[in-house]
């Protein structure tokens, strides 16, 4: 969490695979106002109108109190930030009474922490009286946070910033030497630490934050009037859990400047489309291929904007190419089941590619849990001697779940049951849950920023893309998100051998056809280590890439010959884990795409002329669809 100057060597966390929201630049002047160290800032430049402002904060405030009472009490439910930070301080309790039976330990301890401070109030002392002075500790490589220059130029935010990252330190080292953990109880006081940790940061709180103070005393408090609008206008758009707003969503429309490479659907069924894309080669491989995206959010990551779209790139190397657009669910879907999303949904889209194309097999693409869901059709095809798919390319996929990371402490036994429950009653889940888990397991990048420069700074969120994509979120269907909880999450039914599906027990060690296997390096959803270990359990060739970054960037890193982004490892499947793997692997720079186009290439056949979208199905309407624009 922190890189501490007096006893460093903590090993960092370097998630990225969402971006973090833009900080203040400390290379930029405060846009003209005085620094907090100059007594002038202090000075109210109107206080005719911060009187008036401070009323109108009242009033806003009564109005966000009536629309928080008026919400439902499930915003304290399972997969919501209230409920998890409940559970925080429930496991750091454990953790304290733990030390308590050892009162000279927990003494000692605590001698640390005090000779900290000691040394922090000596140190700023000394700074006061005009001496030069090494801090105590320093925020670790990527903590954009206190990039501030109040934080290092001002005494009293340096006081702030050191105390709160001394405090952190030590926490994070009690955690480590608490003794009578197991290895999954210590993994989850981590992760509830760090809830903790990121909300109690003084950039949180807006008498230890000096840009909101700044920003304050210059705008009259303006600034929080406009703040608390924006979160009584964030409350009333929101169901069950607070959307806290992450980008500007009237800048965006999925068809309009989101989702727009052409193409037509020429099928669809009640839970999914199939959209055909236009070619813009004059020859394409005769081997068509199919995507198939995660139903726990929209298609459209793989067509953001055009320079970023990853079904342009690959139309632009002469694949046909066809994607699967999921149905966004309600209640007539509650009974839609793991087996209905493979035979109505993989198993079909594969049958009309083949009456579409005349090809007798396509090559096919998962992505995430739909990774997952292909990784499970396949061994029900090797089961059944089928063989519609001449190779497979799995994208950030996890078929053994026994090292899942952080999502499993979000969905352990007490969590399933209330998500029963819920969706029992609803007859799915919604989006917004599944959201807010991916926001907890980086709140430092993707919950808190957004409080500060929405409800303290009072600003709109910047327009960005990707952003968009993650809160226009989709709901699950009740059966078929309980029995991927369940068997996969809560057995690892499948890498065990025990899942059966629509009759059939699975076994990977039957999927012989060619497979590509991408993990990314720092994915917290399905950790690369995790990846890796699945791959083993197939049984044919595997060709194992690992790419720099996470979940979402490390998949979509279009390739940029001048500026080359993240990079990504090659080497064949070893025995052992994925570091013994990283021993022999080569690193490129720059987009995995590229290597893996040639790949797929040489599964796809010779060239022949370019298909027309809907030559033998007629075309129903255009890209992207009808079932991709339904929103929460």
């Amino acid at each position: 969490m922190t890189d501490k100057v007096k006893k460093p060597g903590k090993v960092q966390s370097t998630d990225k695979g969402k971006p973090a929201p833009e900080q203040p630049n400390p290379e930029k002047p405060n846009r003209g106002k005085p620094s907090l160290a100059d007594p002038a800032a202090y000075q109210i430049s109107d206080p005719q109108e911060f009187t008036q402002n401070m009323l109108r904060l009242l009033e806003e405030s009564a109005k966000a109190m009536n629309s928080m009472m008026s919400h439902s009490p499930d915003q304290k439910g399972p997969m919501s930030s209230g409920n998890e930070l409940a559970a925080a301080s429930r496991t750091m309790t454990d953790i304290a009474q733990r030390w308590m039976k050892d009162p000279a330990k927990l003494v000692e301890a605590q001698t640390d922490l005090i000779q900290d401070y000691v040394d922090l109030w000596a140190n700023m002392t000394r700074r006061m009286m005009g001496e030069e002075v090494e801090p105590l500790a320093k925020p670790a490589k990527g903590d954009n946070r206190f990039k501030d220059p109040e934080w290092s130029d001002n005494p009293y935010f340096d006081f702030c910033k050191q105390f709160y990252l001394l405090s952190t330190n030590w926490a994070e080292a009690l955690l480590e030497q608490t003794e009578g953990l197991d290895e999954r109880e210590r993994h989850k006081a981590r992760f509830h630490l760090n809830q903790i940790a990121s909300a109690c940061s003084p950039t949180n709180f807006p008498g230890t934050n000096p840009e909101v103070l700044r920003e304050t005393l210059a705008t009259n408090a303006r600034n929080l009037v406009e703040g608390l609008e924006n979160l009584v206008k964030d409350m009333e758009s929101s169901d069950d859990l607070l959307k806290i707003s992450q980008t500007d969503l009237a800048a965006f429309e999925v068809g309009g400047n989101l989702a727009t490479a052409p193409g037509k659907v020429i099928y669809q069924n009640d839970i999914m489309q199939l959209i055909q894309y236009t070619p813009t080669t004059g020859k394409v491989h005769n081997t068509p291929l199919l995507i198939v995206p995660p139903w726990i959010n929209k298609f459209y990551i793989l067509d953001l904007t055009e320079r970023k779209s990853f079904i342009r790139y690959v139309v632009s190397q002469g694949f046909t190419v066809f994607i699967i657009s999921w149905v966004n669910p309600d209640e007539r879907h509650a009974e839609k089941s793991f087996a209905d999303y493979m035979k109505d949904g993989i198993l079909t889209a594969a049958d009309v590619i083949k009456k579409e194309t005349g090809t007798a097999q396509c090559n096919v693409v998962g992505y995430c849990v739909a990774g997952t869901l292909l990784s499970a059709t396949l061994a029900y095809l090797a089961d059944q001697n089928k063989k519609p798919f001449k190779s497979a390319t799995f994208l950030t996929t996890q078929t053994d779940f026994s090292n899942a990371g952080d999502l499993t402490l979000l969905i352990g036994n007490e969590q399933l049951q209330a998500i029963e429950a819920i969706m029992a009653e609803k007859g799915y889940l919604d989006g917004s849950r599944m959201a807010n888990v991916f926001n907890m397991l980086r709140p430092r990048d993707l919950i808190w920023p957004y409080i500060v420069n929405n409800y303290m700074l009072g600003k709109k969120p910047m327009p960005f893309d990707l952003l968009y994509w993650n809160q226009d979120s989709t709901r699950m269907p009740a059966a078929n998100h309980n029995f991927y909880l369940s068997q996969f999450y809560g057995n690892n039914a499948l890498a065990e051998g025990k899942l059966t599906l629509d009759g059939v027990t699975l076994d990977l060690s039957k999927v012989k056809l060619p497979v590509y296997e991408l993990a990314a390096r720092e994915d917290h959803i399905a950790p690369a280590a995790s990846v890796y270990r699945g791959s083993q359990l197939l049984g044919g060739p595997v060709e194992f890439v690992l790419a720099g970054s996470g979940h979402i960037a490390g998949v979509i890193n279009p390739p940029n010959p001048e500026k080359p982004k993240y990079q990504y490892w090659t080497s064949d499947l070893v025995d052992g884990d994925i570091d013994q793997w990283l021993q022999n692997a080569t690193e490129t720079a720059g987009s995995w795409w590229p290597h893996w186009s040639k790949w797929l290439a040489s599964k796809s056949g010779k060239k022949v002329d370019p298909r027309t979208p809907g030559e033998n199905f007629e075309p129903i309407e255009d890209a992207p669809g009808s079932y991709v624009r339904v929103q929460q």
